[in-house]
């Protein structure tokens, strides 16, 4: 994963990551550090992190690597999933 320009990991935090899962997360960000581009979605805020990884020292040191050289989109609103179904049903009915 480290030879690809983009690597876009969707929905971090979604699963909790065990001792070995982090430190492996965190060796693949740390060799593509500053050489190849990353896109994260997640719907957690930086300071939940450390529960996705358990170890907030690792996550303070995962997210300055990942903050150095980033742009942070927050995007706020409905769901784009949920705004679909809720059509679906007022068309059902």
């Amino acid at each position: 994963m480290c030879r690809y320009k983009l690597l876009i990991v969707d929905e971090l935090g979604y699963e909790k990551m065990d001792a070995d899962t982090a430190n492996l997360f965190f060796n693949l960000i740390a060799k593509r550090y500053e050489k190849s581009s990353t896109i994260f979605t997640t719907n957690l805020t930086f300071s939940k992190w450390p529960e996705v990884f358990g170890a907030p020292v690792l996550t303070n040191a995962l997210l300055d690597r990942l903050l150095h050289h980033s742009s942070v989109l927050n995007i706020n609103g409905p769901s784009y999933r949920l705004k679909d179904q809720l059509q679906f049903i007022v068309d059902a009915d």
